[in-house]
């Protein structure tokens, strides 16, 4: 949010550095993220003077230029080299000197530097008002009136004001600080409570003392229909209004905050929302259709067509702003195409409201909007103040734009809304914020928040909180408004630190993910920490999505069934950059919804994927191109299980997943902790993503459960292993893991690996077989093998491949 401190000062007289301003302003929580000093011209034509043209004569080399000689009060003539039509003697001009920096309307900005043009010196520059950022005609140079005083400089003459800009993070509760008038209110406080002088300095609100009905010439009647959605609302008429371009007081207020001026009626409206943080909204009393305004809801589907020329499908629940036939703006949240003020209007309806903050964000929420206005009305603003900020804006439209006020304030507010009442002790105040703080203190600081006291007792008091302070509604929350006024640096701390031994779980969660991050992280991947929100249109399991009940768009509607769909978009994000040859892996939580009640149907698990895409090396002369492949992936998972101690895993092959097209399943202990393969080409084409992508999603949970499990250690054997070699013929639909399954099976004492070396398919093999080449470890802790000892051994797997799985041995 961006604060102008001239504007700042119109409601609070103060006269000190911008610089300590915001220091102040953050020491209060509305922290200052930033400081800009601004002018209402940008470069402030420094560098820029007034000039008279002396003599004009026709370059020797140029039909369209002119030698002149200027005065510019130095007591030396320039030679400047114009081209503009229009320069003559006598004129009294704008002159850039040679060294200053113009910026143009558009464009980029350029320094005047000594120059010869044809031939010719020049020293400086004749200027015309767009070459300077004074306005956007280029017929000519700018020609002023003859009193211009000769070496005046021009910012003095042209008036060019200086400003500062806040730009304020405003965390979302405070919506009191919405405004000039809230910071302003909030900087009052901290200086009546830390600086001396300001005790007698109050607030300066707009002098609303002239506002009279001067006729009853056009008077809208107002029917409020559902005083829940609206709990106040208030208009009034005003008549004989010319619309045209704001005056520069009012443009230079509103370009100074980044606002865009329109016209004399909207830019009140803007002026009084960033002034007094009330939004308002002005009608064209030609478009309400009979003459009336209704505040109501319609009916579900109904068509609406706002400002943007966007048609919208209306829900019943949103709250419209109807003439009598039709609806002309969402109410809270952004005028209807014919709603607006244009040049052609003569008369306008000026409505201020308070409307329920739950509807607003409901209704700006579904229709993905997001104005200044609904900003405020969701967050809730201050609903005592409307109908001053509707007469102070009527009375600046007749200021700017004529008029009479052709009607009575009409204020519909049924039910008012009551402030808060809260009971705060002393005791309280003094524990949480770690000091003794004596209660006048308190009080001053809860009277210069405007909280009014409304008893007083020895061990605290009972409060009443404006109900502008949406988010004061505890004894804690006015604590904490006390602290943050009192200085929160003016708290002092010790050098004392207190600490207690503390149960260490094990393993310890965060130290295994660090491990397993700087493992990953030293082979070439890349972490990446995604939204746990995602479209609902991934998964085709929608009963198991946990939905958002106000989801931010239809984007962000869900939480995650999967952290598939998040690689996936970061993988396509980066392919659609060039960067196709990706290693990415991410820790996170999945979110199911389950049969229960309550929270007991919520559940969430921690998962860590893996993705593994495009090339295995980058690109270089030395290194073959080679793609990926399922076993770079399954590689990298062995030695995060390796890395984890995982060791003795069950593999088998994966069945029955809508996610890979093939893969496999690692088990240990009975606990599924992998699932890795290559990703359906379903999956890969709602990211539109063509290149094959391999995926591992680890149970993270299980992995840690298994992890915990105590480690038996045991001494190195001393005795030598052996190795033997068969090479297996055997049908094409038998897969490894059944050779390495049958073998562990049928020797368990001596077995201790198998491994696969070789695999041939082709000439020389019958149709529908293959070979497998595959190496035996065997080991006796207890003594050294022997041949015979060694042969029956393999003699028993030899028969059993035979046996089981029809095997030849070549």
């Amino acid at each position: 949010m961006k604060i102008s401190y001239n504007w700042l000062k119109e409601y609070l007289d103060i006269d000190l550095p911008a610089t300590e301003v915001a220091e102040l302003l953050t020491d209060t929580g509305l922290e200052v993220e930033g400081l800009e000093e601004h002018q209402s011209v940008k470069g402030g034509l420094e560098g820029l003077v007034i000039g008279e043209v002396k003599t004009k004569e026709k370059h020797p080399d140029a039909d369209r230029l002119s030698i002149t000689k200027v005065d510019v009060g130095t007591g030396e003539l320039l030679d400047i080299v114009c081209g503009a039509p229009n320069v003559d003697t006598g004129q009294k001009v704008v002159v850039a000197t040679v060294g200053a920096t113009i910026y143009p309307t558009e464009g980029e900005p350029f320094t005047i530097k000594k120059a010869k043009i044809r031939g010719q010196a020049s020293q400086g520059m004749i200027c015309a008002e767009d070459e300077i950022g004074l306005g956007t005609s280029h017929d000519g140079i700018m020609v002023l009136e003859n009193g211009a005083r000769v070496g005046m400089l021009a910012k003095d003459y042209f008036k060019i004001g200086s400003d500062y800009t806040f730009e304020i993070g405003l965390t979302p509760n405070r919506t009191d600080a919405m405004s000039h008038y809230g910071v302003a209110r909030d900087l009052l406080a901290t200086l009546k409570t830390n600086r001396k002088g300001y005790e007698n300095v109050e607030l300066k609100k707009p002098d609303v003392s002239a506002f009279k009905t001067e006729n009853t010439d056009l008077v809208i009647p107002v029917e409020v229909q559902d005083s829940e959605a609206c709990p106040r609302y208030a208009g009034v008429t005003i008549n004989g209004v010319t619309v045209k371009e704001s005056p520069d007081w009012l443009k230079n207020s509103l370009t100074t905050i980044g606002q865009k001026p329109i016209n004399n009626v909207v830019d009140i409206t803007n002026y009084i929302l960033h002034g007094l943080g009330q939004p308002l909204h002005a009608f064209d009393t030609a478009q309400i259709k009979g003459g009336k305004v209704i505040v109501r809801k319609m009916d579900e589907g109904t068509t609406f067509i706002t400002l943007d020329e966007e048609e919208r499908k209306l829900d019943a629940n949103d709250l419209m702003i109807c003439n009598a036939e039709d609806g002309m703006c969402i109410a809270g949240v952004f005028g209807g195409i014919h709603s607006g003020v244009t040049e052609q209007t003569t008369a306008v309806f000026l409505e201020s409201a308070y409307f329920d903050p739950v509807h607003v964000r409901k209704t700006a929420k579904r229709h993905t909007l997001n104005t200044d206005a609904s900003f405020r009305f969701e967050r809730g603003i201050d609903p005592d103040q409307t109908v001053f900020a509707l007469k102070a804006a009527a009375l600046l439209i007749k200021e700017v734009a004529g008029g009479t006020i052709s009607s009575e304030v009409i204020d519909i507010y049924p039910k008012s809304i009551p402030a808060h009442e809260i009971e705060v002790g002393y005791a309280a105040v003094n524990r949480l914020i770690g000091k003794n703080i004596p209660a006048e203190k308190v009080k001053s600081i809860l009277a210069a928040l405007e909280i009014e006291i409304l008893s007083d007792g020895s061990n605290g008091l009972k409060v009443s909180v404006p109900a502008y302070r949406h988010d004061v509604t505890r004894e804690a929350d006015i604590i904490e408004e006390i602290l943050r006024i009192y200085g929160y640096n003016n708290v002092e701390f010790t050098s004392k630190i207190s600490s207690s031994i503390s149960y260490s779980q094990k393993p310890d969660k965060e130290n295994l993910r660090n491990l397993v991050s700087d493992h990953l992280s030293a082979n070439g991947f890349a972490e990446i920490m995604s939204n746990s929100l995602t479209k609902g249109a991934y998964y085709e399991n929608q009963e198991e999505s946990v939905e958002i009940l106000n989801p931010l768009s239809s984007d962000l509607g869900v939480l995650r069934q999967s952290l598939l769909f998040n690689g996936l978009e970061a993988i396509a994000h980066n392919i659609n950059r060039k960067q196709a040859n990706l290693k990415l892996y991410e820790f996170g939580y999945t979110y199911h919804l389950k049969g229960g009640e309550g929270r007991d149907k919520y559940l969430e698990f921690p998962h860590f994927a893996v993705f593994v895409t495009g090339q295995r090396h980058a690109e270089s002369w030395k290194v073959k191109e080679e793609n990926v492949d399922f076993f770079t992936l399954k590689g990298a998972v062995d030695a995060i299980l390796n890395r984890l101690g995982l060791n003795d895993t069950k593999t088998s092959e994966l069945e029955g997943s809508t996610e890979l097209q093939y893969g496999l399943s690692i088990n240990k202990n009975g606990k599924e902790i992998v699932q890795l393969g290559s990703i359906t080409k379903k999956q890969l084409k709602k990211l539109d993503i063509e290149q094959e992508v391999f995926y591992a999603d680890l149970n993270w949970g299980n992995i840690l459960k298994l992890v915990g499990e105590p480690i038996k250690y045991k001494e190195i054997p001393v005795f030598p292993e052996v190795r033997r070699d068969l090479a297996l013929l055997l049908d094409k639909n038998i897969k490894y893991t059944e050779i390495e399954q049958l073998a562990h099976q049928t020797e368990r004492k001596l077995l201790k690996a198998v491994n696969l070396f070789d695999v041939y398919e082709g000439k020389n093999l019958p149709d529908g077989k293959k070979s497998y080449a595959v190496s035996f470890t065997l080991l006796d802790e207890e003594k050294t093998l022997t041949d015979k000892e060694i042969n029956k051994t393999m003699d028993r797997l030899i028969n059993a491949y035979k046996a089981k799985l029809q095997a030849e041995i070549r």
